[in-house]
């Protein structure tokens, strides 16, 4: 027979079956939620009379307790027995009769397993009987002690669930639960701690230290008092980018399977084809501002060798977490799933150019293959056209290195004109969209020819328009893009720019075509496809996007925080909420939009209070959003796409 529901926390909602039961007088729902937190406790009339009616005499205020119970009796379905039991002098609540979350809360932390806490602290939506308003001096009191007694409890409870994730190595469970210790208590130094591990140990130096400035400066604020020595010891590990504790453990691997989405991955077996992974070239030039040059050169490489469709090439956002640490390559083998590895280092001394590259088998730790390249710097588009030529070639047998000479394009003859492309594709991989712009703009003043050049400007241009709704970033960054493609129609990169282009001026038909085509001509680029899966998210194929996704991210297990994003709007739109949730929470930075996304989400799935929360932030970092400004910032193909959306964010509380 189905239960009668009561949820207490994060509010007041009845339920059988999934359907509301309408109960709206606030003492009505005061009474029934104080009787449930005394299941099978009998309370005297005059105990009840006086905590929710103590302003009336004694007659009137028993009068009010009857008919609030009465009221109680009526609104219990038919064919459902009340759970209200009562005679002259007493009042209980048979337990038997009533589903209740907080009592369900208190149960799961008594059992005290990972998984018991784990649903313990998803039941706790925020603070108890949040939004009922009694003005009564005897109910505010136990209203305000159980609030503080059971917000105690949560913490505990996510305390433990986070030292039992990390001493487990589920890291994404454990970052999780540190969350929300921090979204209850902003000043809980241990969980931020642990942020800060994770967030070094994915190799998001940056967002760890900017986790312990945040906190340095609440505790000054609120408390006057400093952080604590092993926050501060951590902090200092990690600015010094000295290994604090466990080795990194990859993203979860995200495959569709019956494990939860945090479930610690597996050994991620290498591919059928040969597989490669290109570590991060050693900047040995003795100038640290010389290391987006050495990661240009890698990233180069990597793309080169991408072109070969018979290898299986791991993307750069993976092979970049092992920057600056002692490699082990079976380590790496077994991190990110490949047969072989590619080492080398850089040095750069005015216009002269050392490189050095070799290729190790990652199974045996055996070097198949070494060499050392000396020259200028116009020469540096030949060697990495040789490294990868090379390293195809040696292993031949298992790789067909036909179609290498289309591969050798020289992106320009300006090293100067590469020099600035390659900071400002480090400035985009880091948001700074318009200081991205402004370099990539000078390397096509030293070369009006440079393909990529104007492809990334172009890419740059329609990211800055996304967030500010200029129209002339817009059709500046097609220009580009027509430019691009206009120099190299046989270049991956032009018909990704010109697609991401199209998609945001709605044209999504053009938009598939160069999709297609760049896949076509770079299948092994994470980059493209995931931007293509947002394209099929757009136009109502989040199923084909979700697979893509998929496949593009077993490619990168530590993917780009971006594409997380594109997850999400997968997920979300396949009504998968939850997991929509939990996937744009590994997004290490957040665009505005990212927290109406979650607001739209959380209130699709029944969560107001948490709906409310991240809305809040939304309008905090966008004054004055309405309905309209979202629906004019988001491309879809068919309005039924946007107002699911809408839809949420209506329900989550943003005006129209």
């Amino acid at each position: 027979m189905a239960m009668v529901e009561l949820a207490l926390f994060g509010g007041f909602e009845l339920r059988l079956a999934g359907t509301t039961i309408d109960l709206p007088g606030q003492k009505d729902r005061a009474l029934l939620a104080y009787l449930a937190l005394h299941p099978g406790g009998t309370q005297t009339r005059d105990k009840l009379a006086g905590l929710l009616w103590s302003d009336r005499d004694d007659q009137r205020a028993r009068d009010s307790l009857k008919h609030a119970l009465t009221r109680l009796r009526q609104c219990w379905p038919s064919g459902v027995t009340p759970s209200i039991v009562a005679d002259r002098q007493s009042v209980k609540l048979d337990p038997a009769a009533l589903i209740v979350d907080v009592t369900l809360f208190e149960q799961l932390l008594s059992a005290g397993t990972s998984a018991a806490l784990e649903r313990a602290t998803t039941l706790y939506r925020g603070e108890l009987l949040d939004g009922i308003d009694v003005h009564d001096t005897s109910f505010e009191d136990w209203l305000a002690g159980e609030r503080q007694r059971l917000a105690h409890l949560a913490e505990e409870a996510l305390g433990k669930l986070m030292a039992q994730s990390m001493a487990a190595g589920a890291r994404e469970r454990a970052a999780m639960a540190a969350r929300r210790l921090l979204s209850l208590d902003p000043l809980r130094e241990d969980a931020c701690r642990t942020l800060m591990q994770i967030e070094a140990d994915r190799g998001q130096k940056a967002q760890a230290l900017r986790l312990f400035e945040m906190l340095r400066e609440r505790l000054h604020h609120d408390l006057g008092v400093k952080p604590e020595a092993a926050t501060a010891q951590l902090h200092e590990s990690i600015r010094l980018r000295r290994p604090a504790a466990a080795p990194p453990v990859a993203v979860p691997r995200v495959v569709e399977a019956a494990s939860g989405p945090d479930s610690p991955p597996a050994e991620t077996a290498p591919p059928a084809r040969p597989s490669i992974a290109v570590l991060p070239f050693l900047n040995l030039s003795g100038d640290p501002t010389q290391e987006y040059f050495s990661d240009g050169v890698t990233e180069d490489v990597i793309t080169e060798l991408s072109r070969f469709r018979s290898l299986f090439v791991i993307a750069r956002n993976s092979s970049f977490q092992f920057r600056d640490k002692a490699i082990d390559v079976r380590r790496v083998a077994r991190e990110l799933g490949v047969n072989y590895v590619i080492e080398g280092s850089f040095r750069k001394v005015g216009t002269s150019l050392r490189i050095t590259a070799q290729l190790v088998d990652a199974l045996t730790g055996n070097h198949l293959w070494g060499e050392r390249y000396d020259g200028g710097m116009q020469e540096i588009f030949a060697v990495q056209d040789e490294v990868a030529l090379t390293i195809a070639t040696t292993l031949e047998g298992r790789v067909a290195a036909s179609g290498a000479e289309q591969a050798r394009r020289k992106p320009t003859k300006d090293w100067a004109a590469y020099d600035y492309f390659l900071q400002g594709r480090a400035r985009n991989a880091n948001f700074d969209l318009a200081g991205a712009e402004a370099l990539f703009a000078r390397a096509i003043e030293l070369d009006s020819g440079y393909t990529h050049a104007h492809a990334w400007r172009a890419v740059a241009l329609t990211g800055q328009y996304w967030q500010d709704r200029e129209p002339e970033k817009l059709r500046r960054a097609e220009a580009h893009a027509q430019m691009a493609v206009s120099l190299d129609d046989h270049d991956a990169a032009s018909h990704w720019a010109m697609a991401y282009v199209s998609l945001h001026r709605r044209e999504f038909d053009l938009a598939g075509l160069h999709f297609d085509r760049a896949v076509s001509l770079n299948p092994n680029d994470v980059l493209i496809a995931a931007d293509r899966a947002n394209w099929l998210v757009r136009i109502g194929r989040p199923g084909e996007a979700l697979e893509a996704l998929n496949a593009a991210m077993r490619r990168d297990p530590f993917p780009a925080t971006w594409i997380w994003g594109f997850r999400f709007s997968a997920l979300f739109h396949l009504k998968r909420y939850n997991e929509a949730i939990v996937a744009l929470r590994h997004m290490v930075t957040f665009h505005h939009s990212h927290f109406a996304y979650l607001a739209a989400a959380y209130a699709h799935a029944g969560r107001p209070v948490d709906a409310g929360r991240e809305l809040a932030a939304f309008l905090e970092a966008k004054p004055g959003a309405r309905l309209a400004i979202v629906a004019a910032a988001e491309p879809y193909s068919d309005q039924t796409l946007l107002d699911h959306l809408l839809d949420g964010l209506r329900s989550a509380g943003l005006p129209e």
